[in-house]
């Protein structure tokens, strides 16, 4: 069954003084527990479908549906809840709040669903600790490098136990071996907790280990390959 499913999606931005087709007539259907890639060049469109499968963007036409909710039917705030309870987030920036340390960033989300503290510590000191950095879990983002922080941001993607995670270049700034034991991190999720995962990526360890690669070209599927 699917869990995520886009019908014709398009999203153009015509800002300036040409239109960009970002996305263009995209069409999938994810079942849960995949472990997907979306690949192609720098503008091929993967981060803007991302961002419109995650509630964070709206199409310019097209619908998409998540766990059977339809999103273009949900009103700000509507989104702001369905994402707070169903969908973890890894940025390229990483999007930390730079007033909290690693610690306090990691449980934000399990803060805000009303988690009690004792589960938040437990929670979020273990996957520190998975992701290699649980000595710097007092630490503010600017004490950390760019690869620490982007831990913390799967950390935080991760602590809420989600159902489904989006992740767009998880692995860019880490260093080889740390990019390894994120992704088995995930794998372990994806097969233990059947979390569904979807990657924007340029790597070839996040390719090697997907289960299913979507490749965009210029906001159009160019192939979809199941492995």
């Amino acid at each position: 069954m699917s869990v995520i499913e886009t019908s014709h999606l398009t999203k153009i931005y015509d800002e300036g003084p040409v239109a960009v087709r970002a996305v263009d007539d995209v069409s999938i259907q994810i079942t849960e527990g995949e472990f997907t890639a979306v690949v192609g060049p720098s503008g091929s469109g993967k981060t803007t479908l991302l961002n419109i499968i995650g509630g964070l963007d709206r199409p310019s036409s097209g619908s998409v549906k998540v766990a059977d909710v339809e999103l273009g039917d949900m009103n700000e705030d509507q989104l702001i809840k369905f994402r707070l309870e169903n969908i973890g987030f890894v940025f390229q920036s990483y999007n930390l709040i730079p007033v909290l340390t690693a610690k306090e960033n990691t449980e934000f989300i399990m803060l805000l669903q009303g988690v009690s503290e004792k589960e938040r510590d437990t929670r979020v000191l273990q996957l520190l600790d998975e992701v290699g950095i649980g000595e710097q879990a007092n630490k503010r983002p600017s004490e950390m490098s760019g690869g620490q922080q982007q831990r913390v941001a799967v950390a935080r993607a991760l602590a809420s136990r989600p159902k489904f995670v989006l992740a767009d270049e998880p692995t860019a700034n880490l260093d080889s071996k740390s990019a390894e034991n994120l992704l088995d991190l995930m794998l372990q999720l994806n097969k233990e907790e059947n979390v569904t995962f979807i990657f924007s990526t340029h790597d070839q360890r996040v390719i090697d280990r997907a289960r299913r690669v979507i490749t965009l070209e210029d906001g159009k599927i160019l192939s979809d390959e199941s492995r």
